[in-house]
C-alpha cells in the first residue's frame, strides 16, 4: 500500500537497515551534523508511516543489532578479557567517528552494565519534545555482547539527552534463557 507521501515506486526494505551503518565512517567529519539528523529523522518518519512507531523501533533496534553483530565480529578483537575488549571497542568507535560508548558500572559476575553513549552510534536517536528514540543505539549495543559472549542481552534505556547533553545510558542485562 502506498501512503501520499512516499514517491511512485518507492519500496523500503527493513533488513536493509543494517547496512547504513556500514557508509558512515567513510563520510566521518564531512558529514555536516544538521544533514545527518535531517536523515535519521526522515528515515525515521518514513518507517513510522509504513509499519507504525511500534513496528518503527522494533525494526530500527533489529537493524541496530545486526550492525553491531557484524560491527564486533568484523572490527573488535573477541579473543580480549572484557575490560580490554571494553576499552578496543571505545577505541575503534571513536577512531570511524562513530560514537563514544562508556562503561559506567559494571557488575561481571552477574553480567550486568550501565553503558553510556555520547553523539550517538545510530541511525535513529533522535530526541523529539522530550522523547526519545534510541532504539538503534539499544540494539546495537546488543549485537555487540551477544558476538562477544554468545549470550543475549537486553538493553534498556535509563535516560536519553536528559541532562541537555548528546548523551544516552542503557542499563545492559543478561537474559536468562
Amino acid at each position: 500500500m502506498m501512503n501520499s507521501k512516499q514517491a511512485p515506486g518507492y519500496k523500503f526494505e527493513w533488513k536493509d537497515l543494517g547496512n547504513l551503518e556500514v557508509g558512515r565512517p567513510n563520510l566521518g567529519p564531512m558529514t555536516n551534523v544538521a544533514v545527518y539528523r535531517l536523515m535519521q529523522y526522515t528515515l525515521r518518519n518514513v518507517l513510522i508511516d509504513e509499519y507504525g512507531a511500534a513496528k518503527t523501533a522494533e525494526l530500527l533496534k533489529e537493524a541496530g543489532r545486526m550492525a553491531g553483530h557484524e560491527f564486533c565480529i568484523n572490527m573488535l578483537d573477541r579473543t580480549l578479557g572484557f575490560n580490554e575488549f571494553a576499552a578496543n571497542l571505545k577505541e575503534t568507535l571513536l577512531k570511524l567517528n562513530i560514537g563514544i560508548l562508556q562503561i559506567e558500572k559494571s557488575d561481571l559476575e552477574n553480567m550486568n552494565f550501565v553503558m553510556t553513549v555520547s553523539e550517538d552510534l545510530d541511525c535513529s536517536g533522535i530526541p523529539i519534545a522530550g522523547d526519545s528514540e534510541c532504539d538503534y543505539d539499544a540494539g546495537f549495543i546488543e549485537g555487540i555482547f551477544l558476538a562477544y559472549t554468545g549470550k543475549f542481552f537486553l538493553a534498556r534505556e535509563i535516560d536519553c539527552w536528559a541532562s541537555g547533553e548528546r548523551t544516552c545510558r542503557f542499563t545492559v542485562e543478561l537474559i536468562n534463557t
